[in-house]
């Protein structure tokens, strides 16, 4: 009984977390599509240079851990998801992401 209750927590944890991020990437979506004033250009000059350094920090990520980085947090896939579609077990799914976050951490400035 404990395993199955783990596992549906498991699944329920990986639900949220899908749909939050769904929400994300549809917050992000009408934010890029929505009416500009001009006094946003900073801004935009701004999260222009953050993107360019967080793009040359992910190239620094060995392939495994771009790839799956890219699916868990650019594409929104769980973990799970990660591993099906890279054809992983889950736990060296989770290594990856866990491992290219770490890296990266060292990589981004803290303001970018």
């Amino acid at each position: 009984m404990p395993w199955l209750l783990m596992i549906a927590h498991r699944r329920a944890v990986d639900r949220v977390r899908a749909s939050q991020a769904a929400m994300v990437r549809a917050a992000l979506h009408a934010a890029l599509h929505a009416d500009r004033p001009y006094d946003s250009v900073t801004e935009d000059v701004l999260t222009s240079l953050q993107a360019r350094c967080v793009r040359a920090a992910i190239a620094e990520l060995s392939e495994p851990q771009r790839r799956a980085l890219i699916l868990a947090y650019f594409v929104g896939h769980t973990h799970t998801e990660v591993a099906t579609l890279l054809n992983l077990p889950q736990g060296t799914a989770k290594n990856h992401i866990h491992d290219g976050l770490t890296h990266l951490r060292g990589l981004v400035p803290a303001h970018a």
